[in-house]
């Protein structure tokens, strides 16, 4: 393979920009512009679509799942004060840009296993020198557990290897650690994806019933119904959620979400029971037709 073309050139004022693409430990990673917006990027690996980032415009987020994320930052404190948030999974630093856009001085810690790939992060979308944003490489749970107890206002859990959720990071024990670094009222938002007929997604909504109190679900309408593969949002706090609020948001999206809460979040999960670091599995790989 050569050697990859930057996507720095856009900003030196060359007329368009290439297509980054060079392997990481995770597989082939691709940065790919956005024809749309000048400073733009997707990045995929291994043909899965993982982030989209906008230089110019760090608050704009392109993927449903993202923006759905977007609202649980938005809404864990008063508009524009800062937080404390751990990021499990990094892709392009999409949720940490926003955070650090719409909550200045923010304090925020990124955990991503992939080395290689925050390399490449780094050096062709870099962050603003100024944001408050630590990055470790590390697995998302080893480094979970080095976060003080009751430090973070929002925990977000978006780890995906080879388009699957790591078995470690879907039990009972995983979350159990997730709730002691969550502080008093804060918040644990957790990018899910599943398909017919929804046993992992069952799984994982009796799995955080079993460690926080109050849950949420948002996702697509025809994701709930069991008629396509598609992600899911699951927020869980030990204190009332903002249902109503979120229920808004979702539902004014540009591709609308549907929220599920108490008796009828309770009535989804169909009796599924929690998952135990003994019999945790990875989740289901996507059909290749979700990336066509």
């Amino acid at each position: 393979m050569g050697k990859p073309r930057s996507a720095r050139n856009a900003r030196r004022g060359q007329p368009a920009a290439e297509a980054v693409v060079e392997p990481v430990d995770g597989g082939l990673a691709e940065l790919i512009p956005d024809r749309d917006r000048a400073r733009a990027w997707t990045l995929l690996i291994d043909g899965a679509p993982q982030s989209h980032v906008d230089l110019d415009d760090p608050t704009y987020l392109n993927f449903e799942y993202q923006r759905r994320l977007g609202h649980v930052i938005d809404l864990v404190a008063p508009a524009g004060r800062p937080v404390h948030v751990v990021h499990l999974g990094g892709g392009a630093l999409t949720l940490a840009r926003y955070t650090a856009a719409t909550r200045p001085r923010s304090t925020q810690q990124v955990v991503e296993r992939d080395a290689p790939l925050v390399q490449l992060v780094r050096r062709e979308l870099p962050l603003d020198p100024n944001v408050r944003i630590r990055v470790r490489s590390a697995d998302a749970r080893e480094g979970l557990a080095k976060v003080a107890d009751g430090w973070a206002d929002l925990v977000i859990a978006d780890v995906f290897s080879g388009a699957r959720t790591p078995a470690h990071l879907t039990s009972v024990e995983f979350l159990d650690d997730v709730r002691r670094v969550v502080k008093p009222g804060g918040l644990y938002a957790a990018n899910l994806a599943d398909g017919p007929p929804l046993a992992h997604l069952r799984r994982q909504i009796a799995t955080a019933a079993a460690v926080f109190p109050e849950l949420a679900l948002i996702a697509d309408p025809t994701v709930l119904r069991g008629k396509r593969f598609g992600n899911a949002v699951l927020v869980g706090s030990d204190q009332p959620l903002p249902v109503a609020e979120l229920t808004r948001r979702a539902a004014s999206d540009p591709h609308p979400g549907r929220l599920e809460h108490g008796r009828e979040l309770a009535d989804f999960t169909g009796g599924a029971g929690p998952v135990t670091d003994a019999a945790a599995v990875a989740s289901p790989a996507p059909p290749s037709s979700v990336f066509r």
